[in-house]
């Protein structure tokens, strides 16, 4: 059965431009990583997890803040590698400056015995729709495209 992740797509109009909010992994793997490794704040569910219920906790969990107001199902979408995410977007606003995430701990250097903790999310962002598709990893490009079109505008 194939990875299966949930998340949300924050976006916001400001002076009738559509912003999108996203954020970048944090870790020594993606640090110098930028155009095409951007996401929307998603984590991985199992099976009689509610995906709903994951997108909102894992968008507090690593942005530190709640999402509320009208959420709007989009399509499934299936990464390259094969995960499957699902995802609902929502209008809002928050201080992408001012995000606190939880941390991961893995072994670095690798092979070197020893663990370290990192931020989930190092940096957070909000982005016009052709920057965020610049920066956005590629298999979650469709949710930008569908959104754009529930808004109205140009995709």
């Amino acid at each position: 059965m194939p990875k299966t992740s949930a998340g949300l797509l924050m976006y916001r109009l400001r002076d009738h431009q559509l912003e999108l909010f996203l954020v970048h992994p944090g870790g020594p793997l993606w640090a110098k990583k930028d155009l095409g490794s951007w996401s929307i704040p998603k984590g991985e569910y199992t099976s009689g997890e509610d995906a709903f219920e994951v997108a909102r906790r894992e968008f507090q969990e690593e942005t530190g803040f709640q999402a509320e107001g009208e959420f709007r199902e989009l399509n499934l979408v299936k990464q390259p590698g094969g995960k499957q995410v699902r995802a609902w977007a929502v209008e809002g606003d928050c201080d992408a400056g001012a995000i606190t995430s939880n941390l991961f701990t893995m072994e670095w250097p690798p092979k070197s015995g020893r663990q370290a903790e990192f931020p989930e999310v190092d940096r957070a962002g909000w982005f016009g729709v052709e920057q965020a598709k610049e920066k956005i990893l590629q298999g979650q490009l469709p949710f930008i495209g569908e959104l754009c079109r529930l808004l109205g505008f140009e995709d």
